[in-house]
């Protein structure tokens, strides 16, 4: 399948079609292998998506069992005491898809796999970085950057979290044998899970993140936390260019605040600027590179369908 775009009526509709699509697909590759890698994210959008699967697996239609999740990112930060205490905190991601998708399952999953943010803690990680400014450099163009440990820092707390945190979920991905299909969403500025704008493509696979101020103030303004100096600063997430090495990937956005970046990374030429722009790097090397979005989503891209379709994507407006 070339670069696609699907357009949806509503964000019901669009979870309907990019359910169907995972589906078919899971099916379709364990006619063949034993079994079946899936990388998910968080957010709002995929949760549609995420019940219709919950309800796919619990009617036996597949096998859940044979599954294997692999999440996009994860909170560093969080309040509580140890590890455990952050992991359940209401607004970690992995509660998150407890709530979600995990819990709702009569049959769980072979394995789940979330980024291990939880472990660091958050003040030791600050006193580290400013005792030792020449283990590390920060990535981006914005307020939101890559923090990149140098194999060799001085630090051992630095070193263990490039070498036990990062490294370890790369080297768990590549031992899986890579995602199969990858559900991932948008952020408001073009972001794909903790990838901010701004942050290179190139040697950004698994990122420690310094949150971009504008992503604290929208945590707080969506609920998430009641004040900024409650919500995390930090995170653990996969970076573009490891996201986009998934054998396909789904891309899900709805409403009209998506509708600009979903229009500029199909449109403007790949950029850091706009992280989910890699895609079309990505479906030029032959990735299976598939958009599913609502009308409002779509706004800008119907606006300029002409163009979109001039560049090799494909529409498919399954809206009227």
């Amino acid at each position: 399948m070339p670069h696609t775009v699907i357009i949806a009526r509503d964000f019901d509709h669009m979870s309907e079609l990019a359910a169907g699509l995972v589906q078919a697909r899971i099916a379709r590759t364990l006619g063949h292998q034993d079994a079946f890698t899936l990388g998910l994210a968080t957010g709002n959008s995929p949760t549609g998506v995420y019940k219709h699967l919950a309800r796919t697996f619990n009617a036996r239609q597949l096998p859940a069992e044979k599954i294997r999740s692999i999440n996009l990112d994860e909170y560093v930060g969080l309040p509580g005491p140890n590890p455990q205490a952050r992991a359940l905190h209401p607004e970690s991601y992995t509660f998150f898809m407890i709530q979600e998708l995990f819990g709702l399952l009569q049959t769980k999953f072979a394995v789940t796999h979330v980024p291990w943010g939880c472990l660091i803690d958050q003040e030791r990680l600050v006193r580290e970085l400013d005792a030792h400014p020449g283990d590390w450099e920060a990535r981006g163009a914005d307020k939101g950057q890559a923090i990149v440990i140098r194999p060799d820092a001085a630090s051992d707390y630095l070193r263990w979290v490039r070498t036990d945190i990062l490294d370890a979920y790369e080297r768990l991905i590549r031992d899986a044998g890579g995602i199969d299909l990858h559900i991932i969403g948008v952020g408001g500025r073009g972001h794909v899970a903790f990838h901010e704008a701004g942050i290179p493509f190139d040697g950004n696979r698994m990122l420690l993140v310094k949150l971009d101020d504008n992503t604290i103030d929208n945590a707080v303004a969506d609920g998430h936390f009641a004040a900024r100096q409650d919500s995390p600063r930090y995170a653990i997430s996969m970076g573009a260019e490891l996201v986009y090495q998934a054998r396909c990937v789904v891309l899900l956005a709805s409403g009209p605040r998506k509708a600009e970046p979903v229009a500029a990374s199909l449109l403007d030429d790949p950029s850091p600027a706009v992280p989910i722009s890699y895609g079309q790097l990505y479906a030029r090397r032959g990735g299976d590179m598939i958009y599913v979005v609502d009308r409002d989503a779509a706004r800008d891209v119907l606006d300029r369908r002409a163009a979109v379709e001039a560049r090799g994507i494909r529409i498919e407006d399954h809206s009227a």
